[in-house]
Formats: C-alpha cells, sequence, structure tokens
C-alpha cells in the first residue's frame, strides 16, 4: 500500500534509540517482501510514544501501542493481509459510511427513527423498518481543541502504557511506516474488521475524515480492537447523535453486541465528551 520507500529494513542503521523488538512480516499468506511494522518485546513506558514519535515521524515512520489481548496474540499472529488492501486517499468517507449504513442499519433504527408515521400517509408501519437514508457526515463540532492531537495522542498513549495490563492485557510500543496516523491499519494490511470489511483501507478512509473533524489518532491496535484519541469531541447531544450513527456504520459491534445496544445510549454514553473511542469486531 505505501508508496514511499519503507524505512523498516533500515531500521538498524537509523540511529533510532529503540528498546530490543521484533521486524514483523508475517500476514495470512506467508513472509510479506519487506517488514510491515517494528514492535518492542517489552511492555510499554509510558515516555515511549512521545519520544518515538519525535524520532520516527522524520524517517517516516509512526508510534502505535500493540496489544496481545487477553489471548496473548502478538502481531505476528494477526492475519495481516497487506495483499488485499487498497489506498485510503482512494475511498470517499461518506460514501463508504453510506454504504455500511444500509447494509448494517436495519435492525437498529427504529421506524419512528426512519420517518414512519401512523396515519395511512407515510410508510407502510406494518412492514419491516428501513433504516432511513444515510443522514450524512456529522458536522465538526463548534468547540474548539483544547490541545494539540498528537499530544491527546500522547497523553492517551500514557495513560494506557502506565497501566496497560488493566487495559488491555499488556501493551507494547510499534513503529508502522505511514505519513498520518488514519493511514496505520492500511500500511500493515491490519485484518482486525475482516468479517464487516476485507479492505481495511475503506474504514482508514472513516480515520482521515475523524482526523480531520475530530482531531482523532490511532493510538491502540489489537487482534481486532482499536482505540482512538479524540482532541475535540462532540460536546452537545445532537453532535453526539451525529456521530453515533458513523460509529454504528464504522462498527456495527459496538452497538449490536455490546449492552445497552442501543444507539441514542451510546452516543451519551461513548461518544458524548469523550476523549477515547474504542472500537471492537466480532
Amino acid at each position: 500500500m505505501a508508496t514511499l520507500p519503507n524505512p523498516l529494513p533500515s531500521l538498524a542503521t537509523s540511529g533510532l534509540d529503540l528498546p530490543p523488538g521484533s521486524l514483523v512480516d508475517a500476514t495470512l499468506d506467508g513472509p510479506w517482501h519487506e517488514p510491515l511494522l517494528w514492535y518492542a518485546d517489552g511492555p510499554a513506558d509510558l515516555r515511549d510514544w512521545s519520544r518515538l514519535r519525535a524520532a520516527g515521524r522524520p524517517l517516516g515512520l509512526l508510534p502505535v501501542l500493540v496489544t496481545g489481548g487477553r489471548r496473548d496474540q502478538w502481531p505476528e499472529e494477526w492475519d495481516l493481509c497487506p495483499d488485499d488492501t487498497s489506498y485510503p486517499g482512494d475511498h470517499d468517507a461518506d460514501e463508504v459510511l453510506a454504504g455500511y449504513w444500509t447494509d448494517y442499519a436495519a435492525d437498529e433504527v427504529a421506524p419512528e427513527k426512519a420517518g414512519s408515521d401512523t396515519d395511512g400517509t407515510g410508510p407502510d408501519t406494518d412492514g419491516p423498518a428501513g433504516p432511513g437514508s444515510w443522514p450524512g457526515l456529522a458536522p465538526v463540532p463548534a468547540r474548539e481543541a483544547a490541545e494539540d492531537a498528537d499530544v491527546a495522542a500522547a497523553g492517551l498513549a500514557g495513560v494506557i502504557a502506565a497501566d496497560a495490563d488493566a487495559w488491555l492485557g499488556g501493551a507494547r510500543m510499534a513503529l508502522v511506516p505511514a505519513r498520518r496516523s488514519a493511514d496505520i491499519p492500511a500500511a500493515i494490511g491490519w485484518s482486525g474488521p475482516m468479517n464487516h470489511e476485507n479492505d481495511v483501507a475503506r474504514l482508514c478512509a472513516v480515520l482521515r475524515s475523524w482526523e480531520d473533524r475530530y482531531d482523532a489518532r490511532v493510538v491502540v491496535l489489537g487482534f481486532d480492537t482499536m482505540i482512538v484519541s479524540v482532541g475535540r469531541p462532540p460536546a452537545t447531544a445532537e453532535e453526539a447523535r451525529a456521530l453515533a450513527a458513523e460509529h454504528y456504520a464504522f462498527c456495527p459491534d459496538n452497538i449490536d453486541q455490546s449492552p445497552p445496544y442501543d444507539l441514542d445510549v451510546y452516543a451519551e454514553k461513548a461518544v458524548l465528551n469523550q476523549e477515547a473511542w474504542s472500537f471492537w469486531w466480532d
């Protein structure tokens, strides 16, 4: 996917001060022709994120925390699929989410939310409830960001690293050849959302849009989990509900398979004023 030279093969001579770690080239179809990421052998330190971001970015490397989760699955076991991954810039976030909404939202949106009525002049309420038309991308929050997006990402990474066992079952620092945070999953051919989307670059197009509107950054990846820092979260119930529709299209399992199984409650509890978003795909 990457169009720039991959700096990972020359990592040993790059001048970066790295802890012991490993280069990963393992994919679902066998070894890839070049490393996809580097990650440390031991637990992340709360200072590692800022240090590695500052040192790695000029080389074309961005940090991300990786977790083995409760099943102790580290990147060598992630079934990475770089050969099936396109380029995020080739996809439009609004079009991607609209397609997911049509495919997945029918059971989530009640008839009244879809615009049905009961006076005989509107849609037939005796039939199955439809999802209604895709509401479109949520507007940029009216609030200003409290701090720089990368500072916010470093803060979340530090909080997680300080107690990673409690948060994630352990976390380690990784470096990925990517120019922007939203592209990190595509750069390694991450297959976490495989049961929802085979080409993770389509989801990365949405992450790019969230970068622009919400100062979002990808902070953690696991086998099928993602945590994103949010520098400018929705500050009103209306903003949160609009974004919750995007979250549902992006990751239906967050609502369909996680309490309270309700999109409006999810908007209030997991989106409104939340500086971290978590996603999990079955």
